[in-house]
């Protein structure tokens, strides 16, 4: 049986939403919305936040939940996982949540898990949802991404993929879906995360700037799972007023 822990990358400073994950309107810290959340999910054995200020540590602490300080010049959330995971031999699997998306499913977060279980030749795992809609497929901000018949990722990238040479409205309509916007939900083989920020960056990931390019340019395999939800990253203080208003409304 492999053992799988939660690890939420939480960084105080951010660009567009400042100290966005102590923001408490709804009488908890955005932080604390997203580590009950993700204890939802019933295959990791626990949760533990990864941060690079005393001010989330002692939040996290502060409502009963487990917290590790890591290097304040990390240069990724993916850089501050593998620290964290280090304090974390028991797991096999590491699962990467944003500590910024409070309704994450419990349910992707198994299903990430289970994807790594069952395809032993994968280093990683991630989610996709259908993209149904012609704006949603042209938004660079929209990562997209293609998979092939085992269920493995092909490539992932900021344009339109596949690119139709003829567009038809139907496109967006088939099933299984022709187009799959990336939820950025990522789970990693312990051993494999501890090495990722040593291996090179590709051209590709340079390029378009997505750091999963970088282990698919290197041979390795991603699974990838096919969700009819997307978890929403709250960027903004719009985001952050719209999530208030549908909590205090549920």
């Amino acid at each position: 049986m492999t053992k799988s822990h939660i690890v939420i990358p939480a960084r105080l400073h951010s660009t567009r939403l400042p100290e966005k994950l102590l923001l408490a309107e709804t009488g908890k810290p955005l932080i604390q919305h997203t580590y009950e959340a993700a204890s939802k999910a019933s295959k990791p054995t626990g949760v533990l936040v990864a941060t690079d200020h005393q001010s989330i540590l002692t939040v996290v602490q502060g409502f009963g939940g487990h917290a590790v300080m890591t290097d304040p010049d990390a240069p990724s959330g993916t850089d501050r996982v593998a620290e964290a995971a280090t304090t974390i031999p028991e797991a096999d699997i590491i699962v990467n949540v944003q500590g910024d998306e409070p309704d994450i499913s419990a349910t992707a977060i198994d299903l990430a898990i289970e994807l790594l279980e069952s395809n032993p030749d994968a280093v990683m795992s991630t989610l996709a949802t259908p993209i149904r809609t012609q704006q949603k497929l042209e938004d660079p901000s929209c990562v997209k991404v293609t998979v092939d018949s085992n269920g493995l990722a092909m490539y992932f990238s900021r344009s339109t993929i596949p690119h139709p040479r003829e567009w038809s409205d139907e496109l967006l309509e088939q099933n299984p879906p022709v187009f799959l916007q990336h939820v950025g939900l990522y789970a990693y083989r312990r051993d494999f995360l501890l090495q990722l920020s040593k291996l090179p960056q590709s051209m590709y990931e340079k390029v378009e700037s997505l750091e999963q390019l970088r282990v698919l340019s290197l041979g390795y395999a991603i699974s990838v799972g096919v969700i009819n939800e997307t978890a929403i990253g709250i960027d903004t203080q719009a985001d952050y007023d719209e999530f208030v208003s549908q909590y205090r409304n549920r």
